[in-house]
C-alpha cells in the first residue's frame, strides 16, 4: 500500500484501522469524534467518510439491516469501501484504494 498512497497516506490509514477496530460498536466509534465522521450523501448515502488528511477520506459502510439508531448502536461490523479524495471543483471521487 506504501508505493500505491505514498508513506504518510498509509500511516494515516493504519491509524484509522486502529481506532475503528478499538471501538465495539459503529455507534461508540461515531459518537467519539474520531477522525470527523461525516454520513454521505448520493450514490454513497449509507457510507460515511473519516477524515485522513485535508483531503482524503476513508470510506466506511456499517453492515447491519437497516440505518435506524438501534440498528446503528448494535452494529459491531464495519465494511472498508477504500480511500477517496473527493474534493475539488468537479466533485468527481477519485478512489486511491477502491
Amino acid at each position: 500500500m506504501k508505493k500505491l498512497i505514498g508513506a504518510e497516506l498509509t500511516r494515516s490509514v493504519k491509524k484509522r484501522y486502529d481506532q475503528i477496530v478499538a471501538f465495539s460498536s459503529f455507534y461508540s466509534l461515531q459518537k467519539s469524534g474520531f477522525g470527523k465522521m461525516e454520513s454521505l450523501s448520493g450514490k454513497m448515502k449509507d457510507s460515511y467518510s473519516l477524515r485522513l488528511t485535508a483531503n482524503y477520506r476513508l470510506i466506511v459502510r456499517p453492515k447491519s439491516e437497516s440505518r435506524s439508531s438501534e440498528m446503528l448502536m448494535q452494529c459491531d461490523t464495519l465494511i472498508i469501501e477504500g480511500v477517496v479524495d473527493y474534493h475539488g471543483s468537479d466533485r468527481k471521487y477519485n478512489w486511491l484504494i477502491p
